[in-house]
């Protein structure tokens, strides 16, 4: 009797916690749907309020991007003592990063820009190609390096989940562009988390994604931190 009322509380907490953030998260998957990047003018000014003059300008290092930036809780501790700048809107596309970059990267003139967004973009029901994608990230790098022709930008590449499988490929192939435009310039980087993610049989640990299936778990965000932090450093360290 005991068991089956804590089995009964548990589930009635998993239930809430679900609802709870299906209520936080609703918005943001209905602004994703659209193409219009001025859906995101009110988190763009409240992320500009809530930053501006964190760090002087040539220290901090902004991390722009979607929710799975914007849901890093963790990031700063898990990149200290490196001084970051947590810019993450949501289900922000790649020409949401390139129409917002002078505001949230630019204007903070960052010693380095860590990038990850382009994964809604490639949604099951309505993929862009990966061509379409890496124009995308050009003109993001462009805008960026109009002030700041050197600023080391590092591009987390597309990552795997068990929601977005069906479109895997599309990602990797994205992935590849993206990888192949960073080799032609000393100061882009393609960071792959993607073996970070992936079991032995190919697929996504499901430990490392929350109940969406989308967004990743403390778990996976670990996975995230031993990939990207050893590059981040790597990179600071050649400037």
């Amino acid at each position: 009797m005991v068991l089956r009322r804590v089995l009964t509380v548990l589930c009635v907490l998993a239930l809430v916690g679900a609802g709870l953030f299906g209520w936080f998260i609703y918005p943001e998957i209905r602004k994703a749907a659209s193409e219009d990047p001025a859906v995101w003018e009110e988190d763009i000014r409240e992320l500009e309020a809530t930053t501006a003059g964190l760090y002087p300008p040539g220290e901090g290092i902004v991390f722009i991007g979607s929710s799975s930036i914007r849901l890093w809780s963790s990031l700063a501790q898990d990149m200290a003592p490196l001084p970051v700048i947590q810019h993450g809107f949501g289900g922000a596309k790649l020409n949401d990063a390139v129409v917002y970059a002078r505001r949230l990267v630019n204007a903070y003139r960052p010693r380095a820009v860590v990038v990850f967004v382009g994964t809604n973009d490639i949604d099951p029901n309505a993929a862009k190609e990966p061509a379409v994608l890496l124009a995308s990230y050009q003109d993001f790098v462009a805008t960026v390096r109009a002030d700041q022709p050197e600023v080391p930008i590092l591009y987390i590449g597309i990552t795997p989940s068990p929601l977005r499988w069906a479109v895997w490929d599309i990602a990797q192939e994205t992935n590849r562009l993206i990888a192949a435009y960073c080799e032609s310039d000393p100061n882009l980087h393609f960071i792959d988390t993607s073996p970070g993610l992936l079991g032995p049989d190919g697929a996504p640990i499901r430990e490392h994604y929350i109940f969406d299936g989308l967004h990743l778990s403390e778990s996976g965000y670990a996975a995230w931190t031993r990939i990207i932090r050893p590059r981040l450093e790597a990179v600071l360290a050649e400037h």
